[in-house]
C-alpha cells in the first residue's frame, strides 16, 4: 500500500510588536472606563494556511509591563492586589482548538494563566488577510477580543463605594492586534 504524503503547509509566524499591542478595559467607579496594556509582550504561531483551524498560539506579557499611562495605579497593578508580578512575571495563553465561524471569523480557545491560575478562554478573532512587505515577508494580521471576570483569576481586590458599586469592575474587555511575519525557510 502507498501513503500519499501531503506537502508541509505549516508555518511559523512570530510578532511584529511595533505593529501589535494587548489592551485592556475595565470600569472605574461605575462611570467610567479605564485603559492600559502591556508594553512588553511575545506571541508565535504556528498554522497551516490551507487550514488556520489547525492553528497553534503561544503568547505571553509581562505583568510588570503594565501602563495604564498613571504611575501610582500601575505600581498597584503590579503589586500582590492584583497581578502580583514579583511572584508572577507573566500572563501566558496557549491555544487549544480553532473553530470556524464562518468568512473571516474564528474563535481561538485556549489556557490563559493569570497568577498561577489557569481558565480556558474563548477569544473571537477576525483574520485582516496576509500581505507581502516592501522587504520580501509575508504579514498577516488578526484582531482577537474576549471579556474575563478578573476574580475568576484571583484579582479581586476591590474598595466598595458608598454610593453603591465598587472601584473596579470585575469584567475585562482584552484587545490584542497582531501582526505577524512569516519566518523563512531554512
Amino acid at each position: 500500500m502507498v501513503q500519499t504524503v501531503q506537502p508541509q503547509t505549516t508555518s511559523a509566524w512570530v510578532i511584529d510588536p511595533v505593529h501589535s499591542s494587548v489592551e485592556f478595559a475595565v470600569r472605574h467607579m461605575v462611570i467610567a472606563t479605564v485603559r492600559g496594556r502591556f508594553a512588553k509582550f511575545q506571541i508565535q504561531a504556528d498554522f497551516d494556511e490551507t487550514r488556520p483551524e489547525n492553528v497553534r498560539v503561544l503568547g505571553t506579557a509581562d505583568t510588570a509591563s503594565v501602563d495604564t499611562g498613571e504611575a501610582k495605579r500601575d505600581e498597584h497593578l503590579r503589586s500582590p492586589d492584583f497581578f502580583d508580578a514579583a511572584n508572577f512575571p507573566q500572563i501566558s495563553f496557549k491555544s487549544r482548538r480553532v473553530e470556524p465561524r464562518g468568512g473571516d471569523k474564528y474563535r481561538l480557545v485556549g489556557d490563559l494563566t493569570i497568577r498561577g491560575t489557569t481558565r480556558e478562554v474563548p477569544f473571537d478573532v477576525t483574520f485582516a488577510g496576509i500581505a507581502n512587505d516592501p522587504w520580501g515577508n509575508q504579514r498577516a494580521g488578526f484582531t482577537a477580543t474576549a471579556t474575563l471576570d478578573r476574580k475568576d483569576f484571583g484579582l479581586k481586590w476591590n474598595v466598595p463605594l458608598e454610593a453603591g458599586g465598587v472601584l473596579v469592575g470585575d469584567a475585562v474587555k482584552v484587545n490584542i492586534e497582531v501582526e505577524l511575519i512569516k519566518q523563512k525557510q531554512g
